[in-house]
């Protein structure tokens, strides 16, 4: 019965708050340590998906959030309240990609290897929530640095980047048959 009440506890945390909330967090709410809390909350994930519920329980960054399971999608459209994903241009996946695997990353960066100026890129992907400024390198100029958001873990449907998927390791040298005119 403990389980239980903890369980509606930590619903109710999740649910009133709307963003995501740090397991460290939710668990001094819950008055337990942060391995109780994380099944608790792993134990109404579950339950969600097995009864296969209009919301769902991610986690993002050791942080825990309660969202609309993407099963029902249609359902909010029907309703015409239908969240706004706005599409990626080539250059800004180019530029979100690069930010992702190579965080914290200044701007110069990013040029050095996409060859062309990224303002507009990265001036989108901060619009857009999928990346934010962490700070400011330890180098002359004190460059911005960047790194990916909570929204971009959302939109990707990631737990952590670490959950990226490996990169094949680039020699530099062209693929077979391209240098062939």
């Amino acid at each position: 019965m403990i389980e239980d009440r903890l369980a509606g506890a930590a619903e109710a945390l999740l649910f009133a708050s709307g963003d995501a909330i740090d397991l460290e967090d939710i668990a001094a709410a819950l008055g337990s340590d942060r391995r109780g809390a994380r099944r608790v909350l792993k134990g109404l994930e579950d339950r969600y998906l097995i009864e296969n519920r209009g919301i769902k329980i991610i986690e993002l960054d050791g942080a825990f959030q309660m969202c609309t399971n993407p099963d029902f999608f249609e359902y909010i459209e029907r309703l015409g309240k239908t969240p706004k994903k706005r599409p990626l241009s080539q250059a800004v996946m180019e530029t979100l990609a690069i930010i992702a695997y190579r965080q914290p990353v200044t701007k110069h960066d990013i040029e050095d290897i996409r060859g062309v100026n990224a303002d507009h890129a990265v001036n989108k992907l901060m619009e857009y929530g999928l990346a934010a400024e962490l700070g400011r390198a330890e180098t002359p100029g004190r460059p911005v640095l960047f790194g990916t958001t909570e929204e971009f873990l959302r939109r990707f449907g990631i737990a952590s980047v670490n959950e990226l998927p490996t990169l094949p390791a680039f020699s530099g040298a062209e693929p077979d048959g391209a240098a062939d005119g």
